[in-house]
């Protein structure tokens, strides 16, 4: 009996010796994948996010010369990242190590299975994720389905922005909205939805004003939703491919009004690209459709270089970096996480806030419900749609 207890004894302290030892072994094999010698992290910026964390980028670099000797960093339009990244994979290369997404690329690479599986893998990381986050930009988070991480988060929309001069009466339906574009043809403009916050932001905030049956579904329940945006294509001159060309139109008044969302109203006035005095108004009875930017990192990324994009990740949602997301107003209000008020910003950031920032967003930010974007299959299924019925004949 003693020797049976004994040795069951002995199996289980070697087995807790054991377990320790190998979870000690996770991080030492986490240390020991950080590289040797500094490396160069390629980065991607699909979501036009580096006015907001570049500073934060080359903060890391400075902190951490032996793991990072260059970030390079590449623009790219959200549709183009798909196939880029499936061709890089299929020839067997590993060219870009992060790429930080919208909502739009994160869903077409969820579906086309492009991304690495951060958690629970690496939740270890990211201690108290869910504590730490903002609830909305915790929900946010999920649409990734473990394999991104949210980095910044916007209330975003949709609301109608125009010039004061020329609308005097702006509308604050979707009926109203097309009345009006039907009496001003070719002086409402928004972009292709594919790759435009602002415009996939108005295109999922319709089934909820509308009345549709099933805001979540773009193939069997936003019937209201497909003829509206086919009756309002009428009187809508042409889609840009992306939303600083509308904002350019919208400046040099070739156009009258837009849907926008909360950092794209604000920016484009604080950098003097469209007037100070543009209004922005919101739908009545409207729900806001939520927003954020997502790190992802790419399949065949080596181990190495897996363990930096990891740890930068987890600098970048520290209170001090996701104080720099205030920026401009970009992506208003910015920080993800919980505790980091307006005042921790450089007072640069503070500054363009308080000049161009609208006091009424605090109150219809708690007047009206809030809602995540479509689930990743239905983005792309809406976007499909939308590109095929809508604008297939006026994109460009």
């Amino acid at each position: 009996m003693r020797q049976t207890s004994l040795s069951r004894h002995r199996r289980a302290l070697i087995a807790a010796v054991l377990g320790a030892a190998g979870c000690a072994g996770i991080g030492m094999v986490q240390a020991q994948a950080l590289p040797k010698a500094p490396v160069v992290i390629n980065v991607i910026d699909a979501a036009g996010n580096l006015a907001l964390t570049q500073g934060a980028f080359e903060a890391y670099q400075a902190q951490n010369p032996k793991l990072v000797s260059k970030f390079t960093f590449t623009k790219a339009p959200a549709p183009e990242i798909p196939a880029k990244i499936k061709a890089m994979q299929n020839a067997g290369r590993s060219d870009i190590d992060m790429i930080i997404v919208g909502t739009d690329a994160l869903a077409a690479g969820l579906e086309m299975n492009l991304w690495v599986k951060l958690f629970p893998d690496h939740a270890a990381k990211f201690p108290k994720l869910q504590e730490n986050y903002l609830p909305s930009a915790y929900k946010m988070h999920q649409l990734a389905k473990d394999h991104g991480l949210a980095i910044v988060f916007m209330p975003a929309g949709p609301l109608v922005e125009f010039n004061p001069d020329k609308v005097k009466t702006p509308p604050t339906t979707p009926q109203e909205l097309l009345a009006w574009c039907k009496a001003n043809p070719n002086k409402l403009i928004y972009a292709r939805p594919a790759n435009s916050g602002p415009g996939r932001t108005f295109m999922m905030g319709l089934p909820y004003l509308l009345g549709d049956k099933n805001p979540a579904d773009p193939n069997n329940g936003w019937e209201k939703t497909w003829a509206y945006l086919k009756e309002l294509d009428s009187c809508i001159e042409y889609y840009p491919t992306g939303t600083g060309a509308l904002m350019k139109e919208l400046g040099e008044g070739s156009r009258d009004m837009t849907l926008t969302v909360t950092g794209w109203d604000i920016n484009p006035r604080a950098l003097g690209i469209v007037p100070k005095n543009f209004q922005v108004l919101p739908f009545k009875g409207m729900t806001w459709v939520n927003d954020a930017h997502y790190i992802v990192i790419p399949k065949g990324v080596p181990p190495e270089k897996q363990a930096v994009v990891l740890d930068m990740m987890a600098f970048l949602l520290k209170p001090q970096q996701q104080a720099m997301t205030y920026d401009k107003g970009y992506f208003y209000p910015g920080p993800a996480v919980k505790d980091v008020p307006l005042s921790l910003a450089p007072k640069e950031s503070q500054d363009v806030i308080k000049e161009f920032g609208r006091p009424e967003y605090d109150k219809w930010l708690a007047q009206f419900p809030h809602a995540v974007p479509l689930e990743p299959k239905a983005m792309v299924d809406a976007f499909r749609r939308w590109d095929q019925d809508i604008g297939a004949r006026k994109t460009k």
